[in-house]
């Protein structure tokens, strides 16, 4: 400062000494002042930052779900037309009867005459494994006898 200033300060001081605690007050008051409005300046470029995040994670978010929709719809799609080609499954059929009365005589018949099982079975329509059986018993009675 300048003599001049300093003169007319302390002129001042010396006429009214309350001037000072009021000086200090105001010039803290005039810190508070600019603080505050640098914090709401600074809080005010904070939340325009995340409103700007926020829409584009919005968008984003809405992209995902647009595209698993879009995916979603494709595989309903392809759910429907595998349902319709593919037939419902056949109802299991009757169990088929084993070896009766008659293909049991046909079967020991065709053996005595020296077929093979797998032409008896084939003949008679009758699994070859029941065959093997009907021959394997027949032979055990017979040696029992």
């Amino acid at each position: 400062m300048t003599p001049a200033v300093d003169s007319v300060v302390l002129t001042t001081l010396a006429a009214n000494p309350a001037i000072l605690p009021f000086a200090i007050l105001s010039g803290l008051v005039l810190a508070a002042v600019a603080l505050s409005l640098a914090v709401l300046c600074r809080a005010r470029t904070l939340v325009r930052d995340a409103m700007e995040a926020s829409r584009a994670d919005h968008a984003h978010g809405e992209a995902a779900v647009e595209s698993l929709r879009l995916e979603l719809n494709g595989l309903a799609a392809r759910l429907q037309e595998a349902r319709l080609e593919v037939p419902p499954p056949a109802a299991p059929g009757l169990p088929r009867p084993g070896l009766n009365l008659s293909k049991r005589s046909q079967a020991l018949r065709m053996h005595r005459r020296g077929d093979a099982p797998v032409e008896i079975a084939s003949a008679l329509g009758v699994p070859l494994q029941e065959i093997d059986l009907l021959l394997k018993v027949h032979r055990i009675v017979i040696s029992n006898i």
